[in-house]
């Protein structure tokens, strides 16, 4: 009841979201765009959207929050080499994308803050962009207006700490899998470079794209990161402990931000979500292995097959969610070992897409194999459920290391495969790490309990990441915006 005061008390706020519309990144920005207007009574949320244009069109987006308003940027004509660098660097695709975006993300802000020229000072509110880091070149359109930004990871401060140790070499410097273990500020044991980020070894592009970002980053006036301190603790203190301090923005950690809802996906079918659940709610308590490795996570026949023969050889129960290869269908008939959709009968299910948070949360579900995306690591820990990793692209790899290596939250099926690649983990070691996953007696379970309500706890009144969200707003409204 002090804090509602007290917020009836504080000047408005009028704060302007820039996401990327990826499936890693938007529902995460969107969540603490909720968390904040359920919070706090002074604030006024502009989300500006946007597609890719090699993507199929999004999920139709809607806020059912007056607080909360989302507004389509114009479709910006792709440019002729643009398939091309997709192809060859991702990321770099990404940064040059939302630079494309930048004079009609002027203009609208123009148009937000011409509706408020004729109040009076006292009642127009104080301004602020918040960008995802991959937007980070929109710090720009916040100079020339007069309007301080702040960046939203929808990573781990870990990764933070990587970004930033990039700057420490040259733009074209990229890495080599045969270098020595790297020390990182912000992760407390060496990294070998075999678990960096994909972009660390491209040439094409992709490490220019994560060093654009990276450079604007102290240009911020903040670091909101998607994380609570009781896991990154270390991390954080590295990046503000004294060398850090004079050269990076302060950092929020105000997570772990989840939509509990889950994230609504068009093409389920909605027979197939409940019989999805209904066959969960026959499993004993966590008793099944859930097999999900997000939005891009595919694999070709014959680690298809290497998975089939594990989960036969195991015989655990299992829910997996075989997505298709771009452009392809997958024949399960003759991708999987033979006999093996006969022999599933009641022992396990497979769909092309599993609701993944209803999922976790359900008391069958004894385990996960992860991409290890940091959405998905943070559900886990919410909902109490081990890892086995198998990262696939991005900064997964870092972070099953960390998961492994660093926090002993996770079990290790393999840290290093890639994307892409030829190489194929076996069937017995996919089997050996199931065997590990699903026995209760392995200290991952207890140590992932004791996270689960550290976790719960933080975003409490009186939690560090409650906490945290209230010296964001501190902050942000020390500064001015214009008149």
């Amino acid at each position: 009841m002090a804090e509602d005061i007290k917020m009836k008390k504080r000047k408005m706020a009028h704060l302007m979201f820039i996401p990327v519309p990826g499936a890693g990144h938007l529902p995460s920005i969107l969540e603490f765009a909720n968390l904040l207007v359920n919070r706090f009574n002074n604030i006024s949320i502009t989300v500006f959207t946007s597609k890719f244009p090699f993507s199929p069109s999004p999920p139709s987006l809607t806020s059912s929050h007056p607080q909360i308003q989302l507004i389509p940027l114009p479709e910006t004509p792709e440019p002729p080499s643009s398939q091309q660098l997709l192809l060859k660097a991702r990321e770099l695709y990404v940064v040059t994308f939302i630079d494309s975006l930048i004079p009609h993300v002027k203009s609208a802000i123009q148009t937000i803050l011409s509706s408020y020229s004729s109040n009076s000072d006292e009642s127009k509110p104080l301004f602020t962009l918040v960008l995802d880091f991959f937007c980070v070149s929109m710090v720009d359109v916040g100079i020339e207006l007069g309007i301080p930004s702040y960046i939203y990871m929808t990573s781990n401060a870990g990764f933070l700490g990587y970004m930033f140790s990039i700057l420490e070499r040259q733009i074209d410097d990229v890495f080599n899998y045969s270098d020595p273990d790297l020390l990182i500020q912000g992760i407390s044991i060496p990294a070998p470079s075999r678990v960096l980020p994909d972009a660390s070894f491209n040439s094409d592009g992709g490490f220019v794209g994560y060093y654009k970002c990276a450079q604007r980053f102290r240009d911020t006036k903040g670091i909101i990161v998607n994380t609570f301190s009781e896991l990154e603790n270390y991390a954080i203190d590295a990046l503000l402990s004294d060398g850090g301090r004079k050269r990076n923005p302060p950092i929020f950690a105000v997570g772990p931000l989840i939509n509990l809802k889950g994230q609504q996906n068009p093409n389920l079918d909605q027979n197939l979500h409940e019989k999805i659940m209904k066959w969960l709610d026959l499993q004993p308590d966590c008793s099944v292995v859930f097999l999900c490795f997000g939005s891009r996570g595919s694999f070709g026949p014959s680690q298809t097959r290497e998975i089939g023969m594990a989960l036969r050889h195991t015989g655990v129960r299992f829910l997996w969610a075989m997505r298709s290869p771009p452009d392809k269908v997958i024949d399960e008939e003759s991708t999987l070992p033979e006999g093996f959709l006969e022999w599933m009968e009641g022992k396990g299910m497979i769909c092309e897409w599993a609701p993944q948070v209803e999922v976790l949360a359900h008391k069958a579900i004894g385990g996960f194999v992860s991409h290890c995306g940091w959405n998905s690591i943070l559900e886990s820990l919410w909902f109490g459920v081990p890892i086995l990793t198998w990262p696939i692209y991005a900064e997964q790899h870092l972070n099953a290391f960390r998961m492994v290596k660093e926090f002993g939250l996770a079990i290790e099926l393999t840290l290093d495969y890639r994307f892409g690649s030829n190489d194929v983990v076996t069937a017995n070691e996919i089997e050996n790490g199931l065997k590990q996953l699903m026995d209760r007696d392995n200290v991952v379970h207890k140590k992932v309990k004791e996270m689960k309500e550290m976790a719960r706890k933080a975003i409490l009144n009186g939690g560090s990441s409650f906490n945290s969200a209230g010296e964001l707003i501190d902050n942000m409204l020390a500064y001015r915006s214009p008149s």
